[in-house]
């Protein structure tokens, strides 16, 4: 199989009281199995100095951090302009500068890079003129959901069902990146390095290392974010709109490759095999 390596998205002390908790427990998964990610915190996700220290303490054991704006607002949105958006990266921007890994790159929140030429071929251009680039995912999934079922499972005190939803997240994992590696070679004619998209969540905590576990069985080889975005693969600008998703279904796109679904990762994909699973809370 190919190569890929973790893109992490943070969650705030204020609203996630397990945050420390989640944050320090996938920190000791990558340390355990010598894995640098990258980390992309939104100030509005972080709430305050909190926030601010666990994203400080995943610099700190050396894993880079970039900006994923301050309000966390889509570029995508049609009343959210241009310059609004700029000055969402810009306050991120001098929040983080200082973190001694940090690296000006940005994750587009929602994987959404534009509505409008305009508005995307002018953050391009913004990008370009400031030393920033573009960090996209080539391997996307909806950890997201997949976490909010678990959790609810906790919370009731199902753990066996708990437990089968992260099995069948792990499964769930395996299969979008085989999806993105295929496409991968039909796109390119090659494999990539790849990375993938994962959040600080309650789920990512709990299935980390087995994830890691599951990946490298079926013969996947973990590099770390900042080897894999020297793949030329992440610097390409693929003409699509909206613009955004993962670069490999965008560039897929923008070839007109047929039976590409739109968003091409959500909820409502997974919600029929989980419910067909018995795990809907």
């Amino acid at each position: 199989m190919g190569v890929f390596s973790f893109k992490v998205r943070h969650s705030a002390p204020t609203t996630q009281p397990q945050a420390a908790q989640w944050n320090a427990q996938l920190l000791e998964s990558l340390q355990q199995h010598k894995i640098k990610a990258t980390l992309f915190p939104s100030l509005a996700r972080l709430g305050g100095t909190d926030g601010l220290e666990l994203v400080a303490s995943w610099s700190a054991q050396g894993h880079w951090v970039g900006n994923h704006t301050a309000s966390h607002k889509s570029l995508a949105d049609p009343a959210f302009t241009l310059e609004k958006f700029i000055a969402d990266v810009e306050l991120a921007d001098t929040a983080f500068k200082d973190l001694p890994t940090f690296t000006p790159m940005l994750r587009f929140p929602y994987l959404k890079e534009g509505d409008t030429a305009a508005k995307r071929d002018g953050f391009r251009l913004w990008m370009a003129a400031h030393g920033y680039k573009s960090a996209p995912v080539s391997i996307d999934a909806s950890d997201w959901y997949y976490s909010r079922i678990f959790a609810a499972h906790v919370e009731a005190g199902d753990s066996a069902k708990a437990e089968r939803v992260k099995q069948h997240y792990i499964r769930h994992l395996l299969e979008r990146a085989r999806y993105y590696e295929q496409l991968a070679k039909e796109v390119l004619g090659r494999s990539p390095a790849h990375v993938i998209l994962l959040h600080t969540n309650q789920l990512n905590a709990a299935a980390l290392s087995d994830v890691i576990a599951a990946f490298t069985a079926e013969g996947w080889t973990i590099t770390s974010t900042e080897a894999a975005f020297q793949d030329p693969l992440y610097a390409q600008l693929p003409d699509t709109l909206p613009a955004g998703e993962s670069i490999i279904w965008a560039l897929a796109k923008a070839q007109n490759m047929p039976n590409l679904r739109y968003p091409a990762e959500d909820s409502v994909y997974e919600e029929p095999s989980l419910n067909d699973a018995g795990l809907l809370p």
